[in-house]
């Protein structure tokens, strides 16, 4: 691999994990507490499945990003460009749990947002207030979260690009289409 390749490719493996940890703690350590009617009430990301859910699959994401840039760079070896078996297997699973992380890390993120809408507008048949009439900075909050979910998403999916390259680049021409020597 090029070291001008090599670079991104780490550089953007640790953007990604910053940006997966700084959404894991703001929404995390987001609360806010209000009094309602003589009541006192705390919302918090574990008051929705939803953000709850997604704090966790945002810390799964960047542990596993730390993980595979601990991988790339103290055990590169198989980015050399060796065709031997086991190389190809390794970078064919680290292009599948790449599209993988993308992949539930969007989707979570996705079901974030919807989840969150119903906080925004809120529901009259099923009689549920609008919590960011009552919580603004809560929702401002996780609203920015909601938008660095994405930027990470975006970012993963680039990862993901060099991880294809990594692995596509294994095979030759010659030996794909089992073309005999020229």
């Amino acid at each position: 691999m090029e070291f001008g390749t090599y670079k991104t490719h780490v550089l953007l493996r640790i953007l990604a994990v910053f940006l997966l940890v700084f959404v894991a703690c703001l929404l995390g350590f987001d609360a806010q507490t209000k009094d309602l009617l003589l009541v006192r009430k705390k919302a918090t990301f574990r008051d929705l499945n939803c953000l709850y859910v997604w704090v966790y699959v945002c810390s799964f994401a960047a542990g596993y990003n730390l993980l595979r840039l601990c991988n790339i760079m103290f055990f590169s070896t198989w980015f050399e460009g060796n065709l031997n078996g086991s190389n190809i297997r390794l970078a064919w699973i680290g292009f599948l749990l790449d599209q993988i992380a993308v992949y539930v890390t969007f989707a979570t993120n996705s079901a974030a947002v919807q989840g969150s809408s119903m906080a925004v507008t809120g529901q009259n048949d099923f009689q549920w207030m609008k919590l960011c009439d009552k919580f603004t900075r809560f929702c401002v909050q996780v609203g920015v979260a909601l938008l660095f979910g994405y930027l990470a998403c975006i970012v993963m999916a680039l990862v993901s690009c060099f991880s294809a390259f990594n692995l596509f680049r294994l095979y030759s021409p010659k030996r794909f289409l089992l073309l005999k020597g020229t």
